[in-house]
């Protein structure tokens, strides 16, 4: 960093530059590595001067450092460079870097000559200056500047409309994008890539994948990062035919791709669909010599992962030289998708053994996996970590934290997290109502979800979905059928299949069967097979045999191979003494189905998860636990009277 200059009186150049460098201290080290200092001789020169104080800016700028910055602009000042227009821009561009908007533009509005670099750097960078707050108003801000600058006669050039468009993408706002690609046709500047890279990918954002092909023709001169964004824009809107298609136009015009095409390539291909797709990109890759890539490698182990080919994508992982923080969260994940506890928990520390510092993904991965197995012990350990490391502030952390004590039956540590949660955002909210909702506890539920909607939080599907599941679980009719219709007109959301099968549960639980029979009828689209179990498990429960059999013969044809629809069905028969019927079902389940995979029960003792079938005797302790059942259940039969 910049030393701090002490001036006992006013000095004239050209003494001054080579003494302020001389009497730097320590500090200065930041900027003298980037920037070679020249010998008194050298800074007798203005030009080597001006040179030095541009390349230092630049080092400042890059590396947001605005004391140093300030103290540049000062003794800019005293040597009579205050009014060098390049020097300007870059002391602008400090400002900036360093989100100090109101010093940028009060700079900015001090400057005796504006060109065009000025106004870009300004556009450009006043976007990023402030807080989520502020972000609407930096936005109108910067196209405030925009309509300033043509009127002060000023032509934008490629580089305005590259950062203009970027303020659209960032905003997603694609009416503005629209007038700007107007107003570019106009100039021109439409056949510019580096104009049309960022057009393309404002028009990819919003889901124009038209609006973005045309815009990729009128290109002439193609490079590397206009394809990119192409392939980048099918991918990210689920065309992975016109992708691959788009990525051999690249390469018969001779371009062979980077580590960001096949990364985009490589996201396309993590579905069972497009696996023998990934595989050739693979040997593409490999070809290239790209597989030492850190972001191609991790790519790589992504779609092995999310192809359940976790043994190939540990052994690309191994055989990484050089991995990132990405690469551990990459497999970690992986793992994790797989509910495999112990793994994920090996590879985290062995991540900590080996130097990397895991970021909020980590975290939040390995809290997640800890609730879908119901660890608490694991929970309670990735939490102090979480708060030892200080990550407990994200977000996404603390969503994790409320879900995984949820799902391990701790619901008072679910609350506190969220209680801890500053600013909770709808994930949250949603996190905590879905909480009581699998808890049973409808009446916190509807509460959390009324105070969610007094906070100004917009609800969406899964918001609604864990309310009505909350109803259903507690036979809440009118505010199930509240909600319901709060959802369908109020905030216009579709009902998804989910939504249906609260609303059957519901009134089906509550012995409104015809209701749910007719509801069922009359939905906008073919019944699934948790809408259909679920009025099932109703009719089952208020008798209604006729109705059941007519739901029943509907999962045998969704689901031919699930047994456990035939053994429900054949449950209902036999409390009605339908013998016939089964037989009938269970003959249909023995030519249909394969052997039952039985349910399970596990528990967990000193951080290892046991888990235990009907009548299990392949645990390694079955005769002590069997010994022990019988030594319990004696007293107990005596006590009832139940021991001949």
């Amino acid at each position: 960093m910049l030393c701090k200059f002490h001036f006992k009186k006013q000095l004239r150049f050209p003494p001054i530059p080579y003494s302020f460098v001389t009497q730097c201290t320590h500090s200065w080290s930041i900027i003298r590595a980037s920037v070679p200092v020249p010998d008194e001789t050298h800074f007798r020169d203005p030009h080597t001067v001006h040179l030095f104080c541009a390349n230092a800016l630049k080092v400042s700028a890059k590396r947001a450092l605005l004391p140093e910055g300030k103290q540049l602009h000062a003794h800019l000042i005293k040597f009579g460079f205050c009014h060098v227009l390049s020097l300007q821009n870059q002391i602008l561009g400090v400002y900036l870097k360093c989100t100090e908007a109101d010093d940028a533009e009060k700079l900015f509005e001090e400057l005796s000559v504006r060109n065009v670099v000025s106004w870009n750097i300004l556009i450009r960078g006043i976007v990023g200056c402030g807080d989520a707050n502020e972000n609407d108003s930096n936005q109108q801000q910067c196209f405030s500047y925009f309509k300033r600058m043509l009127l002060e006669l000023v032509v934008p050039d490629s580089t305005t409309f590259n950062g203009l468009f970027g303020v659209c993408v960032k905003f997603h706002d694609i009416d503005m994008g629209f007038q700007l690609h107007c107003f570019a046709v106009k100039l021109g500047l439409d056949l510019d890539c580096f104009v049309g890279s960022v057009l393309v990918d404002l028009y990819a954002q919003c889901g124009l994948v038209e609006n973005a092909r045309r815009v990729f023709l009128v290109v002439q001169h193609r490079d590397l990062v206009v394809w990119n964004v192409m392939i980048s824009c099918y991918a990210l809107n689920c065309l992975p035919e016109e992708a691959f298609v788009m990525f051999n136009l690249m390469r018969w015009d001779g371009a062979n791709g980077d580590e960001f095409t096949f990364s985009n390539l490589l996201s396309i291909c993590d579905s069972l669909e497009y696996y023998d797709f990934g595989k050739q990109v693979h040997g593409h890759i490999l070809r290239l010599s790209f597989d030492s890539d850190v972001l191609v490698a991790s790519a790589l182990i992504n779609m092995y992962a999310k192809n359940e080919n976790i043994v190939d994508a540990h052994r690309l992982f191994d055989n990484m030289v050089i991995r990132n923080v990405v690469a551990w969260n990459t497999i970690i994940v992986g793992y994790g998708n797989r509910r495999e506890g112990n793994e994920v928990m090996k590879l985290l520390r062995e991540m900590l053994r080996e130097g990397f510092s895991p970021d909020e993904l980590t975290i939040s991965s390995t809290i997640s996996l800890c609730g879908y197995v119901s660890a608490i012990t694991e929970t309670m350990q990735a939490h102090a970590f979480a708060v030892k490391s200080s990550f407990q502030e994200f977000l996404s952390v603390a969503n994790s934290l409320i879900s995984a004590y949820s799902k391990c039956g701790s619901i008072t540590s679910a609350c506190k997290c969220f209680r801890l949660t500053r600013e909770p955002d709808l994930v949250s909210w949603t996190s905590l109502i879905n909480a009581y909702a699998f808890h049973g506890l409808a009446k916190e539920a509807t509460e959390v979800f009324e105070k969610m909607l007094s906070c100004g939080i917009i609800p969406d599907q899964i918001s609604f979905l864990g309310v009505l599941s909350a109803c259903s679980h507690c036979g809440l009719v009118t505010k199930g059928l509240h909600y319901f219709n709060l959802m369908t007109s109020v905030y216009k959301i579709v009902p998804d299949s989910g939504h249906y099968t609260c609303l059957v549960d519901l009134l089906g639980r509550y012995g409104l069967i015809n209701e749910a029979f007719e509801f069922l009828r009359s939905m906008p689209m073919e019944a699934e097979s948790n809408t259909l179990g679920a009025f099932v498990a109703s009719c089952n429960l208020h008798a209604n045999i006729g109705l059941a059999k007519w739901a029943a013969e509907k999962l045998f044809t969704i689901e031919p191979e699930k047994n456990v629809n035939y053994a429900v069905m054949s449950n209902i028969y036999a409390s009605h003494r339908h013998w016939s019927d089964v037989e009938r079902v269970r003959r249909m389940m023995g030519n249909k189905c394969d052997a039952r995979v039985p349910g399970c029960s596990w528990i967990e003792i000193t951080n290892q998860v046991h888990s235990f079938v009907s009548n299990d005797k392949i645990h390694p302790k079955a005769l002590e636990m069997h010994a022990t059942l019988k030594m319990l259940l004696w007293p107990m039969k005596e006590k009832s009277g139940m021991n001949s």
